[in-house]
């Protein structure tokens, strides 16, 4: 029994003297840690903006976050550590504070979970933990709380905390994904419907326009009909946001509003070196595209007008042997056919294919005209670079500050 009695007492004895008791050296309150999330964002988090701007360092992201300490000795080492959460990784940022009594404020660099961000289809809330330390000691720990949106939500404008005016417009272009895998096959559709063989970008006035016609012939051809969803949920009292289709949203479901169907074609049009433009009226946006290389000259699109006739709804009320649509069928797309054209149908002598070319160029035609008047008097507005309300986005230039939002790998 002794002899057991000795063995715990040795066995306690060497624990106790294995533990080496943690002293804290820095007091907290010397260090004042802080972490903050831009106040004007009204703790919400936009998971487009931070695609868009991901791979320009030095963007806006990258100051929505700080961290700030006073240094409390010369040539201290401070780490911050920021947890993982549903949209980020473990993210470490390590500065070297030189002088003691300063105080010093950071950027940190947060490791965002980009394939998830793109994903995030509704609205959620996480914590982001700061844990500060100073030359590997723990000082503190910050908490803050943010309300993510969904991906397809754009953030339009601001209201900052001073009462000045924010435009955010411009994240628009990265809605236009050019790289969308899709694309590829949307132009060996649009090749197999003859109107161009080739797609050479704008060369010239006339290739341009053509080019143009046949991807707007195939947007009829798939029955793109518009349909407006601009509402969010966003409860911020500050910012002012809109939900935006993704191509694929749009390719999928056949559906889009002014904005949806601008970055639609934008879309296809960059990737064969069409040079779109979207003009963003203060309740409206339509697409404007360069005519050739020079960009002197600047034709416009109002493709809310897709949505006048839905093409595939002929195809059952078509008679291939009497070359004749049925009267119901006739009479919504008669409006849409030159008198001659009329006569032609009217006979049986337009095949389905000839009557759906030629109602898309009318309705080509009337889309170019469509926005004459508005842009004519509001040019001075569009290329007025402290004007707001109106913008010209030159989806080519926007390129180099904003990156398109990637398709997810099973989109």
């Amino acid at each position: 029994m002794r002899k057991l009695c000795y063995i715990f007492i040795v066995a306690l004895l060497a624990s106790s003297c294995g533990r080496v008791a943690v002293t804290k050296t820095i007091d907290p309150k010397s260090v004042d840690f802080e972490a903050v999330y831009d106040e004007n964002f009204d703790n919400v988090l936009y998971p487009s903006m931070m695609l868009a701007l991901a791979s320009y360092r030095g963007n806006e992201m990258d100051s929505l976050f700080s961290v700030s300490v006073t240094a409390p000795q010369n040539n201290a080492v401070m780490r911050i550590v920021v947890d993982s959460t549903l949209l980020n990784y473990v993210s470490i940022t390590q500065e070297t504070l030189p002088r003691k009594g300063m105080r010093y404020s950071f950027a940190p660099v947060i490791k965002w979970k980009y394939e998830t961000l793109y994903r995030m289809r509704q609205q959620g809330f996480i914590d982001l933990t700061f844990t500060c330390f100073i030359n590997d000691e723990q000082v503190d720990v910050k908490n803050i709380r943010l309300n993510y949106r969904p991906t397809n939500e754009c953030l339009m404008s601001l209201i900052g905390k001073d009462g000045s005016y924010h435009d955010y417009r411009w994240l628009f272009a990265a809605y236009v994904n050019e790289d969308h895998p899709k694309i590829d096959g949307i132009l060996s559709e649009i090749l197999s419907q003859g109107i161009v063989t080739i797609f050479d970008g704008a060369r010239t006035e006339k290739k341009t326009e053509t080019q143009m016609r046949a991807i707007w012939y195939y947007a009829l051809s798939r029955g793109l009909a518009y349909s407006s969803i601009t509402c969010t949920s966003n409860g911020s009292k500050r910012s002012n946001s809109q939900y935006i289709r993704f191509f694929d949203d749009v390719y999928r479901n056949r559906q889009a509003n002014c904005i949806d169907a601008c970055v639609f074609f934008s879309s296809i049009m960059r990737k064969v070196g069409l040079q779109p433009i979207i003009f963003v009226d203060p309740c409206h946006a339509y697409l404007g595209y360069y005519t050739d290389k020079t960009k002197k000259k600047i034709a416009l699109l109002e493709t809310t007008i897709t949505g006048w006739v839905n093409l595939p709804d002929l195809d059952d009320h078509y008679d291939a042997e009497t070359g004749m649509l049925e009267e119901k069928y006739y009479n919504k797309i008669s409006k849409y056919l030159t008198d001659k054209q009329k006569e032609s149908c009217l006979a049986g002598k337009m095949t389905l294919d000839d009557i759906k070319k030629a109602v898309a160029n009318n309705l080509f035609d009337r889309a170019s005209e469509y926005q004459k008047d508005n842009y004519k008097n509001n040019k001075s507005l569009y290329s007025d670079p402290n004007q707001q309300s109106y913008q010209m986005l030159v989806i080519d230039e926007l390129r180099q500050q904003i990156a398109p939002i990637p398709a997810a790998g099973n989109e």
